[in-house]
């Protein structure tokens, strides 16, 4: 223990600027080795997203309402798809800055800050998702931008006049934010709210006797944390409903549905016989090939359109009036595909093109790597279940990890709130969807690292010094 005092002392004793230079360094040659040496990679969902794209550039003409604009409007930018990559590669060193703003914040150590940030610049689930033209980097960069501006807000201490604004900026920076990740990836449609919360139940520190650390502060912090989100998210909605007439981020509400109630299909009332043996027809036939009937849908639409006599905005509609009535009459069915959607969100996927790697030994050696690195990180998806559940029970675990005093400390506030944002955001996910689950945790999976190794860093720090 000692010795691990005496690597720590030597950590703490490296100046930020050398700290954040190494981040900075190594982020730089990451990204410049996969851009010579890693092509983009279009995933199944990226066709979706550049047609969205183009209706954008085409005033919206002929936009189908599948998809947010987060991304499509970042590829419509951006443009082509290499410039696409190089965006995300940009995004992807901003992200890692960002994570050591917040460790360096939440602990005053930049050492730690360091840590994060390389962990994650070094993570294949993340580096290699800013080749894979997808939505997973965007809705990160967003996500890291707003918890970084929570490490601020929730520590933040005032002074005077200068300070409180310098606060409501930042919660403004932070309501932006949080609205372009619920327009890149609507999961995240409950942080807004999330984020106010916590702006008004935990108090500004006044050092200033007599100056504003007070409940108006807070409120308009909360406020300003809040309300562009809902007016983005707000003007959006009625942008969907407008085009599609339903009440939603997109038009595909039915077809998601259907990713839980497919399971369960032979449900389905005989008024709706043709509907449902066509969808029974094309997930026996996808669960024989693939082993599973998560996706069917997307094959299954053209017929299903047909033997319905529904449009694509209509069948979706249809599918969905059908799904509540399925989840209704079978909660047990339901709730059984949700727990097991809760399960994979914790899978730690990796999702990368090993056909791009020409070289052998390369392609061995990220094997490896990505092997190693699920290991490490599934232990860290573990350590923050258990953890989190053991902290609601022992006060003694919450004094040794300091999660224990709210009201003098922003960091304990700031990991209450990531901690209890993860968990929302797992549980959301698979009340939703059914279907590719693992690929929700991707942008939260640094935020899981980061709360698992404040966790470990602390317990070590409260051991005795001759244990």
């Amino acid at each position: 223990m000692a010795g691990m005092r005496a690597i720590l002392a030597r950590l703490e004793a490296l100046p930020v600027g050398t700290c954040l230079w190494i981040v900075a360094g190594v982020a730089v040659l990451q990204r410049a080795l996969m851009w010579a040496l890693y092509p983009a990679v279009p995933l199944g969902d990226t066709g979706s997203y550049r047609r969205s794209a183009e209706a954008i550039l085409n005033s919206w003409g002929n936009y189908d309402g599948t998809r947010t604009p987060g991304y499509p409007a970042f590829m419509a930018l951006v443009g082509a798809d290499q410039r696409v990559y190089l965006g995300q590669l940009a995004l992807g060193l901003g992200i890692t800055l960002l994570f050591f703003y917040i460790g360096w914040k939440i602990t005053g150590k930049a050492w730690f800050g360091a840590l994060i940030a390389l962990l994650h610049t070094l993570n294949g689930g993340q580096f290699f998702f800013e080749a894979n033209l997808m939505t997973e980097t965007l809705a990160t960069f967003w996500l890291a931008l707003a918890w970084a501006g929570m490490a601020y807000l929730l520590a933040a201490q005032v002074r005077g006049r200068k300070d409180v604004w310098m606060i409501l900026g930042v919660a403004l920076v932070v309501g932006l934010a949080t609205g372009l990740a619920v327009l890149t990836r609507p999961l995240f449609i409950y942080l807004p709210f999330w984020m106010a919360f916590f702006l008004i139940l935990f108090p500004l520190r006044d050092v200033s006797p007599g100056r504003g650390a007070d409940l108006k502060v807070r409120a308009a912090a909360a406020l300003l944390a809040l309300l562009p989100a809902l007016v983005l998210i707000g003007l959006w909605v009625n942008f969907i409903h407008e085009r599609f007439h339903v009440w939603s981020l997109s038009s595909m509400n039915g077809y998601h549905m259907i990713q839980h109630t497919g399971e369960f299909f032979e449900y389905v009332p005989d008024e709706y016989a043709a509907l449902r043996d066509t969808y029974i027809k094309y997930r026996d036939a996808r669960v024989a090939r693939y082993g599973t009937q998560a996706n069917t849908i997307w094959d299954a639409i053209p017929e299903l359109e047909r033997v319905s006599g529904e449009s694509f905005y209509g069948l979706s509609r249809l599918i969905q009036k059908i799904s509540f009535r399925l989840i209704i009459e079978h909660p047990t069915l339901y709730l059984r595909n949700v727990a097991l959607g809760w399960a994979w969100f914790w899978k730690v996927p990796v999702y990368w093109s090993q056909a791009a790697v020409g070289n052998p030994w390369m392609l061995a050696g990220l094997r490896g790597l990505i092997l190693l690195e699920r290991g490490l990180l599934f232990t860290a998806n573990l350590l923050f279940i258990a953890g989190s559940v053991a902290l609601v029970a022992s006060k003694r675990l919450r004094q040794r990890l300091n999660m224990a005093s709210t009201k003098s400390s922003g960091a304990v506030a700031f990991m209450w709130f990531t901690v209890s944002a993860i968990w929302v955001a797992s549980v959301l996910q698979t009340l939703l969807d059914h279907g590719d689950n693992p690929r929700f945790s991707v942008p939260l999976q640094s935020l899981i690292v980061l709360v698992a190794l404040y966790w470990a860093m602390n317990y070590a720090l409260s051991r005795p010094e001759n244990a």
